[in-house]
This record gives structure tokens, C-alpha cells and sequence, in this order.
């Protein structure tokens, strides 16, 4: 089976079941028809119609009763923000926002999954045709992926913007924590929103956390930054080198493996530049893996939302190895996959709601 096309199988659908309905919505006509076309590519997805703005696409929706949209985030009369915004609120249903790799790009897509959007793809760039390939590869999965998505949970969780909810149910933390105190946490689809929603209770004097979320290079110092403005941590893309100390938090670049490393009895960040795990490039298998070499037992590992299985097998060892380990319950998940994958495998201690994961893994990294 060719390689690429093996890389999303667990997304084929049922082949007795409907097509998922897919409206393409953008206002130029030549990207409205490369994305009907390639999405038309697969036998699981159909494109019922096209729409060149948030008013065409707002009877359309109405008439056709879509599974799926992908949405341009800029066009004219209404851009793609206010009619998310909109339709999140009359008519919640799940969205693959098309945006521009660049810094005002990247912040409107984070402003879109904010508002409620589940995926992102951002538009080509070069129209080779490996290049276009891999593009096809990416949509049509991130459409199936949406099709999946708990969008009702999703927009019921999300955390207003600009805004820090404080747990008061979260127990007393100390100032100083063993130098080997680690929590490690996987996320990926929705884990932008989950990821606020659960570090906004972390304490300044939390003990270190590392991250790996899913996400584009060109987005995730922007993700990093907007992290940093709401929780009480500092949040840091991670660099190379860097010391892992208490009240930081760690995020993977979006190209770059993020692994722990212990030198000279501290903690650190290094950065993997090798070909991706699972598909993914940075991996949560990756992390977890270097969080059990070097903390071992007195880590604590968390997996959130997300498609696929990344994360669930190295959790197991953590888990095995002593570790207490977390999962994100399905009811509060955008997409169960991730951590559904490391329930499966008997990689969890406990599988929780969103809400309560903070207090639980503080509880825990206190117990000493």
C-alpha cells in the first residue's frame, strides 16, 4: 500500500455509510476549485456546493445541511472570523478554517479555533505537484477528522479570550519541587483550546510542564505567546539547551521534535530535528519517551484531545514504569482518539473531564 495513503486509514469511513458533505467557501473561484477537486479525490467525501462568501455560504448551508465547511478566514463583506462566530453560535457544526502561513495568518486561525473552529490547514504554497499531493493528503484528512469532532463539547469548553479562570478548588502547591518533578502533556486536535482551559489553574509555582501539540511551525510561537499572556506560568517555545525549571511551561516548536534531557542533574530541552513519529513532527511518543528516560516514575503524563494514536504507546510505559498518567475523558474531547487509544492500551490511571485534570495532577505532584 503506498505510504502516504496508509497514513490515514483509521479515518476511512464505513463504505455502506453517506459521504461526508463537505461546502468549500472562499471568495476566488480558483481556490474554491482546487479544493472541490481534491477533496472530490476521495470516495468518502462530497463536495455539495461551493460558496464565494459568508452570505452565499450562509443559504447554502441551510439548503444542503453540511457535515463539514472549510472556510477562508479572509473575505470580503463578512470575513471568515464574524461568520464562524455566527454560525457557532446559531448553528454549531465543525470547520476547517484555509488560512495564510504568516504572523496575521496565524494569529486569526488561533482566533478561530477560540471562537470554535476544529481543524486549520493553511493554503499551498507552490503548485508542484509532490507539493500539491501532499496538500490533498492533509485536507482530506483534516475533513474527516472534523466530520469526527464533538463540536458541541468543543464550543461549550472553550475559554473566552483574554481570560484566566482560576480553580479555586486546586490545592495548595509549594514553592520548591524536586529537581526530577515533571509533567508532560500530548495534544492535538481541539488541544489549542484544551491546553488554555487546563494551564490557566497551574500556580506560579507550578512544577515544570513539557508539550507537544500538534501544530505548523509558522503557528506555534504565536500559540506559545497567547499561552504566555493568559496563565500564570511563563510559557516558552521550547529552545535548545534550555533549563526545565518550576513555573514554566514548555511547548514544542511546530517543526521540531521536543525531548527531556537530564545534564549534569538538571533538566533540559532538546530539540529533534529526525523525521516524524507516527506521522507527526513534533510526536508525543517522542516525548514521553525522553520523559521516562530521564525522570522515570516521578513524571506525570497527561494526554488530551486528538486524532490518531500518538502518544498512547509511550504513556504506557510511563504508566508501567510508575508514572501517573491521565487522559482527557471523551465527553470534554473534541476528538477521542488520542486519548481513547491510550485507555485502550491500559496506559491511564484515570480518565478525566477537562475541568479536573489540573487538580488532580497538582494533587499528585505534591504527594511526597
Amino acid at each position: 500500500m503506498d505510504k502516504d495513503q496508509s497514513r490515514y486509514d483509521y479515518l476511512e469511513k464505513d463504505k455502506s455509510a453517506e459521504p461526508i458533505k463537505v461546502i468549500v467557501v472562499d471568495d476566488s473561484a480558483l481556490m474554491r476549485g482546487m479544493i472541490e477537486r481534491i477533496l472530490m479525490r476521495d470516495a468518502n467525501v462530497k463536495v455539495v456546493a461551493t460558496a464565494r462568501d459568508a452570505f452565499d455560504a450562509r443559504e447554502k448551508i441551510k439548503k444542503h445541511n453540511p457535515d463539514v465547511i472549510t472556510l477562508d478566514v479572509e473575505m470580503p463583506g463578512m470575513d471568515g472570523i464574524q461568520f464562524l462566530k455566527n454560525l457557532m453560535r446559531l448553528r454549531p457544526m465543525p470547520v476547517v478554517m484555509v488560512s495564510t502561513l504568516t504572523k496575521r495568518g496565524a494569529s486569526i486561525t488561533l482566533d478561530a479555533l477560540e471562537i470554535g473552529a476544529v481543524e486549520f490547514i493553511h493554503k499551498p504554497e507552490g503548485n508542484a505537484s509532490n507539493i500539491l499531493d501532499n496538500y490533498a493528503d492533509e485536507l482530506i484528512s483534516k475533513v474527516k477528522i472534523a466530520s469526527q469532532a464533538n463540536v458541541r463539547s468543543y464550543y461549550s469548553n472553550t475559554v473566552p479570550p483574554d481570560t484566566v479562570a482560576v480553580n479555586e478548588d486546586i490545592p495548595p502547591v509549594r514553592s520548591l519541587f524536586e529537581s526530577n518533578n515533571l509533567i508532560a502533556i500530548g495534544s492535538s486536535t481541539g488541544g489549542t483550546e484544551a491546553l488554555k482551559q487546563l494551564l490557566a489553574d497551574f500556580p506560579k509555582t507550578s512544577p515544570p510542564v513539557v508539550i507537544t501539540q500538534h501544530i505548523p511551525a509558522a503557528f506555534s510561537k504565536s500559540f506559545s505567546d497567547r499561552l504566555n499572556a493568559l496563565c500564570n506560568v511563563t510559557v516558552h517555545q521550547a529552545e535548545q539547551g534550555q533549563e526545565i525549571v518550576s513555573g514554566n511551561i514548555y511547548i514544542a516548536p511546530g517543526d521540531k521534535h521536543l525531548t527531556v534531557r537530564k545534564v549534569s542533574g538538571k533538566l533540559t530541552c532538546h530539540l529533534d530535528d529526525g523525521p516524524p513519529v507516527n506521522c507527526h513532527k513534533p510526536s508525543v511518543d517522542k516525548l514521553f519517551e525522553s520523559v521516562l528516560s530521564a525522570v522515570g516514575s516521578k513524571s506525570l503524563g497527561i494526554i488530551l484531545t486528538g486524532m490518531g494514536d500518538d502518544g498512547a504507546r509511550e504513556l504506557k510505559h510511563l504508566h508501567d514504569a510508575g508514572a501517573f498518567t491521565i487522559a482527557q475523558d471523551e465527553a470534554s474531547s473534541v476528538v477521542w482518539g488520542m486519548p481513547g487509544q491510550a485507555v485502550k492500551r491500559g496506559a491511564v490511571d484515570e480518565v478525566l473531564p477537562l475541568s479536573e485534570i489540573a487538580k488532580k495532577a497538582l494533587s499528585r505532584v505534591t504527594m511526597q
